[in-house]
């Protein structure tokens, strides 16, 4: 009988299905692992607005943990939108209890509709419990920014600057996003250990359906990580599946669609009609 390596996210509910736990759950399937899933908050969300948030109680959330470290114990760890100070202290108490490891930390502090989706007494709590916990934290520029208390992250050098100081927050790795950087006609991204940084470059596509991409690469990344790959290779691997992903995104809703995480199942797609 077949068996996949198993991944688990930890992270709150996009009831649009682009971002959040949804698009967490498809990006670490697309990318060969069985994924799992504890809830912390769900959120009344399209491709437009967040509406609503609602925290679940830590109780439930501690029992969702416990049951998968008891039966589904995962090869590789990510964690998403974690909305409170208390949730994210369970989250890393219970890191720390079972030993989760790898672990990915996607800091997720706004939407792209501009709603706050980390409370600013979370993110001293992140920082400090977190992500010296972390094998890699995948901040875009605005969280490097947040995360490294400097004004802005708009330049490559910026980016760096940005990752050696959240490096020295105890994290293994950091891979600053560069989706939002303005001084590069490609897609740049800076992986730093410590001791080298790692550039990895792909295509800058000019679309406005990428609802849920720093969850899907996030993700992508755990799941190779599973796998047992090294961290350059996860990396490499999961941008490779994200650009796709980004290229092929859904025109689907009023705002910023999702980005298609199934996009290289060529028999989804319509067949020309041949009568």
């Amino acid at each position: 009988m077949a068996t996949l390596p198993i991944g688990l996210t930890i992270a709150s509910s996009d009831s649009g299905g682009g971002a959040g736990i949804q698009a967490d759950l498809k990006s670490m399937q697309a990318n060969g692992v069985f994924a799992t899933s504890v809830l912390v908050a769900s959120t009344a969300q399209n491709t437009h607005t967040v509406s609503d948030v609602h925290a679940f109680p830590l109780t439930h959330i501690t029992a969702q943990l416990d049951a998968i470290a008891e039966d589904l114990f995962p090869d590789a760890v990510k964690t998403g939108m974690l909305l409170s100070r208390a949730i994210v202290e369970l989250v890393a108490d219970k890191v720390e209890e079972h030993g989760f490891h790898p672990l990915v930390v996607d800091p997720v502090m706004i939407s792209k509709s501009g709603h706050t989706l980390l409370q600013d007494e979370a993110i001293a709590a992140v920082k400090t419990r977190l992500l010296p916990l972390a094998t890699l934290v995948t901040p875009n520029a605005h969280e490097a920014a947040r995360l490294a208390d400097v004004e802005a992250v708009t330049t490559l050098e910026e980016a760096k600057d940005a990752a050696r100081h959240i490096h020295a927050l105890g994290p293994a790795a950091v891979l600053v996003k560069g989706g939002h950087l303005t001084d590069n006609d490609e897609a740049v991204d800076v992986l730093y250990d410590g001791e080298t940084f790692r550039i990895y470059t792909s295509e800058r596509i000019d679309t406005p359906h990428t609802h849920g991409t720093g969850c899907t690469y996030a993700s992508a990344i755990a799941a190779h990580l599973a796998q047992g790959a090294d961290l350059s290779s996860a990396v490499q691997s999961a941008k490779t599946y994200v650009t796709g992903a980004i290229r092929d995104g859904l025109a689907l809703g009023r705002g910023h669609g999702p980005t298609d995480h199934f996009y290289f199942l060529d028999s989804r797609k319509p067949k020309p009609r041949t009568d």
